[in-house]
């Protein structure tokens, strides 16, 4: 067999053949007393365990992703936000509020969908800013603060606080002493009698925001007792 016929494959060049071929000297042949050639499929190719645990990996979060969406979207209820900032004493129009559906903490107080209307034309009793829920405390049928009276913040902790939730309307007292912690001087205790407007609920902080509205000349100095931490409020009779 000549040398150019030797790189032939079946009448085709061994670039044009999609097989290897192996031809076996003496070791076998055909009827016709030609050499056999023996056609070698080319390697599978193996899939990398790395990438198939990735693959793997992203379908179970796919699914723990679908899962946690469908229980949200079950949780969700329909409650009243405000569209747009409504300040402190402005009377809350039907513009200002709108109904969001979102998931809230059963701990939470918010005011649901169906009682947007009756919030109209009351006043807002803090600031209140666009995207916020509506919580109960935060409106107020009546303008605040009254003639001749003064709100005054305090930011309340652990001890500082009756074990009933505070809301607004109720009585209270703000007892303020500058003393050191375990030397209390009666003659340094200070008494305001005021009246709460909000409180709302504890934050990231572990801290309750109170606002009381009392006489106007004791507010500045509530609002310099405060400023130090040295205070604590007693919830009086809820009944008259």
């Amino acid at each position: 067999m000549s040398k150019s016929a030797s790189l032939k494959v079946n009448g085709a060049k061994p670039s044009a053949v999609g097989v290897v071929a192996r031809r076996f000297r003496g070791a076998g042949q055909n009827d016709d007393g030609q050499e056999s050639v023996v056609s070698v499929s080319p390697p599978r190719l193996q899939r990398r365990p790395k990438v198939v645990l990735v693959s793997v990996a992203l379908v179970v979060l796919g699914a723990l992703l679908s899962v946690w969406a469908y229980s949200s979207l079950g949780n969700a209820q329909e409650v009243v936000a405000v569209r747009v900032d409504v300040v402190r004493g402005e009377v809350i129009t039907a513009d200002a509020l709108q109904v969001v559906r979102v998931g809230v903490d059963p701990a939470l107080s918010v005011v649901p969908a169906s009682g947007m209307d009756g919030l109209v034309g009351q006043r807002a009793s803090v600031d209140l800013k666009a995207g916020q829920l509506v919580v109960p405390e935060a409106i107020t049928a009546r303008m605040v603060p009254r003639a001749g009276f003064s709100v005054v913040g305090l930011s309340l902790g652990d001890g500082q606080l009756p074990m009933d939730t505070l809301v607004a309307g109720d009585d209270v007292r703000v007892v303020s002493t500058p003393g050191l912690q375990g030397d209390v001087v009666p003659a340094d205790i200070r008494v305001f009698q005021g009246e709460v407007v909000s409180a709302l609920p504890m934050d990231s902080a572990g801290k309750v925001a109170v606002v009381v509205e009392l006489p106007a000349d004791q507010a500045a100095e509530l609002a310099a007792r405060a400023a130090t931490g040295k205070l604590a409020v007693v919830l009086d009779a809820r009944e008259s």
